[in-house]
This record gives C-alpha cells, sequence and structure tokens, in this order.
C-alpha cells in the first residue's frame, strides 16, 4: 500500500499481526512518526486534523493538543513524532506530567510504563494500553487521525487471539489477583489459544485489590478488572469461590477445594499473601479484622459510625491506610505501632515524624513503640490491652502486622518452598519445576534494579509485571524479567511515590520534608538504591526510568544540586 501527497509519504508495514502507519517526510529525508493503522475502513468512525506545527513540539518534550475537542499527547524524540491518549488507563493522570523515558513515557501517579511506538502498556499498574493514533507531516503541519471511540476512551485493549477448538495445550493460573489476571490476558495477546482456566479463591472476577485498605466503600461491581462476558468473549474459563488445595507436578494436575481435578501443561501460581492476626489470646474474636479482600472491607465498612472506637495495631502501609479511611468516620482513631513514628523501617526516623505529624493534626492517636498483649470482649472485641498495661476501648481492631504466603498447598508438590514460603524463581518466572511458574508476593525473583538480587517483595504492580513475564516465558519467549519496584500510597491527600529496592545506610533529603514536599534518596554506600517523594511528581517516576535503563544514581551526582540529574534526565 503507497499513498502519496505533495510533501509526504504514508506507508503501512505489518508485522506480527498488527499494522503500523509511518510517515517520511521527504523535505529532510527523516522518519517522522508511526502509530497503528485503524482497521476499520468506514471514515465515520475516524476524525482527523492538524494539532500543531512541528516546530511546537521540541525534542524529547510531550504536549497535549486538541482534536475534536478531546486532548491527545503529542511526543518527539529522536526526530520520531507520535500521538498517543493523554491519560494514563490505570486512574487517568494526565500523561503529559509523567516521565519520557527511552521510547516510553511512565505515569507520574503510580508508575504505570507505555510504549511510544505503538501505545502498548510495558509496565503497571493497569491492563489497557494507550491508542496510538495515525500521524503524518504535511507542509510543516503535524497531522492526527484517530478512531473516535479511542479518542473518547482514552485506552485501547490489545487484541486477543481466539481459543481454537479443541485445544491442544492447557495452562492453569492460580490465583485471581492482579498478577493472574494480567498474565491470562497476556496468554491469548501473545497468541496463546489453548485452554486457559483461571482459579479464584474469591467469588469475584479479579478487581482492583489496592482499594480494600484504601477505600473501604469501594463497590466491587465497578473495581472488577473485566465483566464476565469479557471473560467468555476471550476463551479464559474463570473458577469463582475455588481455592487450589493441592499440586501434583508428576501428574501435572490441581486438586480443588469443590473437590474437582485440573489437567495442566503448563502452571502459573500467583496466590498472593495472607494477612497475620496478633498471636495473643482473643485474637479470634468478631471484629478483629484484617484487611486483604473486597469482603473484608465490606464488613467493616458499614460498621463505622460515630459511636466507633477504632483501634489499628500496626503502623505500616496498611495499617496507616485503614486508619486514614476512619478518621471523621468514628468516634477515635488510635494505632498503636512498634517504633517511635509510622513508616520507619521503610523510610526512616525524620519521614516518619512528618507523616506522624499529619496523622495527629487530623485527631489520630499514635502510641509508639508498643503493641497488643490481650484483646478483651466476649463474642465481639471490647478492648485491647497493651504491652505496658494501657487498656484502650475497642470496637473494630484492624490489623496491620504482615503476612505470610499463600503457599501451603504445595507443600509435597515438588515445587521447592523457601523457608519463608515463598517461591524461588529464575528470571523468566519459571520454578525448580520446568513447566511451573510463579509470581507475584510470594515470588522470590531477580529484581533488575537491585543487580539482579532475588527478593520477595509485596507491590501491586509488581505483580502484574510478573504475571505478564510469566505468561510470555510459558509462550516460550524466553525474556528475561526488567523488575523496577514501584509502590505508592495516598494519605490524607499526600501522595507518597517510592521506586527501587535495598537496605540502606544512609538518606540525603531535597526539598521541605517536614511540610511533605520532598525527595529522599536512600543510599547503601555511594549507590542510591531507592527513593521516596512527596509533592514532587515525576521525579519518583524518572528515577524509576533511570533504572529501567539501567542507568545508576550515585551520590557524587546529588552533591551539588540532589535534584539536577531529573533535569537531564
Amino acid at each position: 500500500m503507497l499513498v502519496r501527497s505533495r510533501m509526504t509519504r504514508s506507508f503501512a508495514c505489518v508485522t506480527k499481526n498488527r499494522r503500523f502507519w509511518s510517515t517520511v517526510d521527504f523535505s529532510t529525508d527523516k522518519f517522522q512518526a508511526s502509530a497503528p493503522a485503524a482497521r476499520d475502513t468506514s471514515e465515520n468512525e475516524f476524525v482527523e486534523g492538524v494539532v500543531c506545527k512541528v516546530q511546537d513540539i521540541n525534542e524529547n518534550e510531550m504536549k497535549t493538543f486538541e482534536l475534536d475537542e478531546e486532548k491527545v499527547l503529542v511526543v518527539k524524540q529522536n526526530g520520531v513524532i507520535s500521538a498517543l491518549g493523554s491519560k494514563c488507563t490505570h486512574y487517568g493522570a494526565p500523561l503529559v506530567n509523567g516521565a519520557l523515558g527511552d521510547g516510553r513515557i511512565r505515569c507520574q501517579w503510580h508508575g504505570a510504563c507505555f510504549k511510544l511506538a505503538t501505545g502498548d502498556i510495558e509496565d503497571f499498574p493497569g491492563l489497557d494500553s494507550l491508542p496510538c493514533y495515525k500521524v503524518t507531516i504535511e507542509n510543516d503541519s503535524v497531522k492526527v487521525r484517530a478512531r473516535k471511540s479511542e479518542l473518547s476512551s482514552n485506552k485501547r485493549v490489545k487484541p486477543m487471539a481466539k481459543r481454537a477448538a479443541p485445544a491442544s495445550e492447557k495452562i492453569v493460573v492460580i490465583g485471581g489477583g492482579p498478577s493472574g489476571a494480567t498474565a491470562v490476558e497476556t496468554l491469548r495477546q501473545e497468541g496463546f489459544t489453548g485452554q486457559i482456566v483461571l482459579v479464584c479463591k474469591e467469588n469475584y472476577l479479579p478487581y482492583d485489590r489496592v482499594k480494600v485498605s484504601k477505600q473501604m466503600d469501594f463497590e466491587i461491581g465497578k473495581a472488577q478488572f473485566r465483566t464476565d462476558q469479557f471473560y467468555q468473549d476471550n476463551g479464559i474459563e474463570v473458577l469463582k469461590g475455588v481455592a487450589a488445595t493441592a499440586v501434583d507436578t508428576a501428574a501435572s494436575t490441581v486438586s480443588l477445594s469443590n473437590g474437582a481435578e485440573l489437567q495442566y501443561d503448563k502452571l502459573y501460581v500467583a496466590t498472593g499473601c495472607k494477612p497475620r492476626k496478633p498471636n495473643v489470646p482473643g485474637a479470634d474474636l468478631e471484629n478483629v479484622r484484617v484487611l486483604k479482600d473486597y469482603d473484608d472491607s465490606a464488613y467493616a465498612f458499614p460498621l463505622l459510625n460515630p459511636d466507633v472506637e477504632i483501634v489499628v495495631i500496626g503502623s505500616s502501609f496498611i495499617g496507616m491506610e485503614a486508619a486514614n479511611f476512619c478518621v471523621d468516620k468514628v468516634k477515635s482513631v488510635t494505632v498503636v505501632g512498634r517504633g517511635a513514628v509510622p513508616f520507619r523501617s521503610t523510610w526512616g526516623e525524620r519521614i516518619g515524624a512528618a507523616i506522624l505529624a499529619l496523622f495527629e493534626s487530623k485527631g489520630v492517636k499514635y502510641i509508639a513503640n508498643n503493641g497488643i498483649k490481650k484483646i478483651n470482649g466476649s463474642g465481639a472485641v471490647s478492648s485491647v490491652e497493651l504491652h505496658d498495661g494501657q487498656i484502650l476501648k475497642c470496637d473494630i481492631l484492624f490489623c496491620g502486622i504482615g503476612s505470610s504466603y499463600f503457599t501451603d498447598f504445595l507443600k509435597g508438590s515438588g515445587v521447592e518452598l523457601q523457608p519463608d514460603g515463598s517461591i524461588e524463581t529464575n528470571e523468566f518466572m519459571q520454578t525448580n519445576v520446568p513447566n511451573v511458574y510463579a509470581g507475584g508476593d510470594i515470588a522470590y525473583a531477580p529484581v533488575w534494579s537491585y543487580h539482579n538480587r532475588k527478593v520477595a517483595i509485596g507491590h501491586y504492580g509488581l505483580a502484574q509485571y510478573h504475571g505478564r513475564a510469566a505468561a510470555v516465558n510459558m509462550l516460550g519467549k524466553n525474556e528475561p524479567i526488567r523488575a523496577v519496584p514501584y509502590f505508592w500510597t495516598m494519605l490524607f491527600g499526600k501522595g507518597f511515590r517510592y521506586a527501587g529496592h535495598g537496605s540502606y545506610d544512609d538518606i540525603i533529603y531535597a526539598g521541605d520534608v517536614e511540610g511533605l514536599k520532598f525527595m529522599a534518596f536512600f543510599l547503601k554506600e555511594h549507590e542510591v538504591v531507592s527513593v521516596t517523594s512527596c509533592g514532587m511528581d515525576p521525579l519518583v517516576s524518572k528515577f524509576a526510568e533511570r533504572l529501567a535503563q539501567d542507568r545508576k544514581l550515585y551520590r557524587s551526582d546529588l552533591q551539588e544540586d540532589p535534584l539536577a540529574w531529573s533535569k537531564a534526565a
């Protein structure tokens, strides 16, 4: 196919069942842009117009322009002009304020990454890709042609292969969390036509699990990633309310809680974590709650009222997010923490003190260096006794004191478990059993940004990344993971971002920590192993992209101006 105009030539090429448009400006002999072409030839499905001049956008710059009263993101990199959806497909962050990396954009809110050339999602959270529009250059004008539906929705589901009948191969995925959900979609997107079975312990389709502690009043119907019809249309069998009870790797079977048995050719295990309750008398009383699943939050939220007194044990993310949500809905909120300040073990004393001041300003009481000795009550909790003898009235006790792994069902399976219950994998997410893969919270897997050292990290986006990696490698792609951990939390309207991983022995600060507008660099000797920020987006995303490109940050880069590296990135 060849289309000519006065100053440009547009041509289409097909690779791996996808069509892309490209444009060459013969006045400069420079390749200008590429984007997926629309398959539908109906002109009513599309809108086309000039959005800007070539000179309106500089090299390595992102800008938004209007097309048909909607916004498109225009990016120029290496002389190539691309036009994509303007908002992150996860939570709608305006990507013009994100971090532009080498050939991709990373969202400034939660770290999702999208490829410039195609709009495909490459790192997570989220499931959908960005629409990527056709671009042509005519007389120094940048013309964009977009499908109206994609321009409006600002998202795109990658094409999926159809299930063949009869299926020649069967893949079973255990775990209905973000990792399992990403795995089953990726299998279809990468051309797998065999049978796929997704085993979900909960009675729901995979959903946005981070809402459980952050927003207890969420609606499960709106939080589910996809509908039943979506999975049916794409030949993905979903078993809801069913748990795996055993695996026999010699026979390649999975035993289920409903008495059924599944045969598999390949198996992906992503069963996640099991929250702990305090190992003290009374821990089994009613209203002693963990916050892991939708049913936990659905049970707790209706109990919140102005007469209720809440105690939270644990001062890390789950506990503090629960406390944050309960403020102004109940009579009192008290957090009992092992350390002098919350988040001390993760972010250090100074940042923890600043966050504590924020919580105290909202009426939260913090009891430091303490723990629960006993939970009192008859049927339901009525009070808790602390190690120092204090007794706190308590109607609901939320527990955020860590977790173990949902892997007991694998004992005796042939899959080797670490002493803590996690599962060691190689860089392809493969366990010691060649046709069994593991990912998400349970995976003791290499971390690219951490010198490929192995560690189990319970991050939402990383779980999705593992799911994609396991899927492509189950299909024989042999793509090693290049993981850059990314985490976020929102506390009283303040967004905290964190990227990287590793123990540290020094912290360098930029900005105003006490005013919660800062960036902190965590160093091990001379290397920056991780960073966190509040109120300084998109700096954490820029750092994450730097690590993804295998470019480390060192103490020497921070000496004169701790933020100079971000201006040059």
